[in-house]
């Protein structure tokens, strides 16, 4: 997904746009709250420090609250009581202290994209090219032809189509079309993958982001 960072320090920004992109991400980093409130409508999530050097960090969660439901994460060496109640008050959806552990993060990225995705009305027809999706219907149109798809190559494509344009992690897949995501069923993962692949017949609409997942369109 396309993450705004909003981190003054040179050093805490480059380490995180580094493990963000190695993970699938897509993230734009700014130094300062004025252009966090000019960027944001490119974004899909902020990360959001509150020691900046124009304004105050909870300054920029409030303006960008009062515009924009954008997913917002605070990560700040700020770990008072008051200013935690405070960014959460304010809108913020997670709050993070400084040093955080890099798979925490991703973790806390997942959870708040989810629970942002959950509240908002799913779409019933995804297209991505010359793919329709119709995930009330459960079909499937490439081309202007109706592919025939099994119940998990569905529930697979549908998966990767809720979050169309963004990396989707094999845990994640996994955990949502068989219910775990144990060792055992991740074979089954890539069998369904290259069945579907081969049924679509748009290796460059259902792309693998090695050490990661998958992603369906651009």
């Amino acid at each position: 997904m396309r993450v705004l960072l909003v981190e003054d320090d040179d050093g805490v920004a480059g380490a995180l746009v580094d493990s963000l992109g190695a993970h699938g991400h897509q993230p734009t980093r700014v130094r300062r709250g004025e252009d966090a409130l000019l960027a944001h409508r490119d974004a899909d999530l902020a990360l959001l420090d509150l020691g900046l050097p124009d304004l105050d960090g909870l300054e920029v969660l409030r303006k960008l609250r009062a515009v924009s439901a954008l997913p917002v994460i605070v990560l700040t060496a700020r770990g008072d009581e008051r200013s935690v109640v405070r960014g959460l008050r304010l809108g913020a959806d997670d709050y993070l202290v400084k040093p955080v552990r890099l798979s925490e993060l991703l973790a806390r990225i997942e959870a708040v994209t989810r629970r942002a995705a959950a509240a908002r009305p799913e779409p019933q027809v995804v297209v991505v090219g010359d793919i329709e999706v119709d995930l009330g219907a459960r079909r499937v149109v490439v081309g202007g032809a109706e592919v025939e798809l099994t119940a998990k190559e569905f529930a697979v494509l549908a998966a990767l189509a809720r979050r169309a344009g963004t990396a989707v992690s094999r845990q994640q897949l996994m955990d949502e079309v068989w219910g775990d995501a144990y060792v055992a069923v991740s074979r089954s993962l890539d069998v369904h993958l290259t069945q579907l692949r081969a049924k679509l017949r748009r290796p460059e609409l259902l792309t693998t982001i090695r050490g990661f997942g998958y992603r369906l369109g651009a």
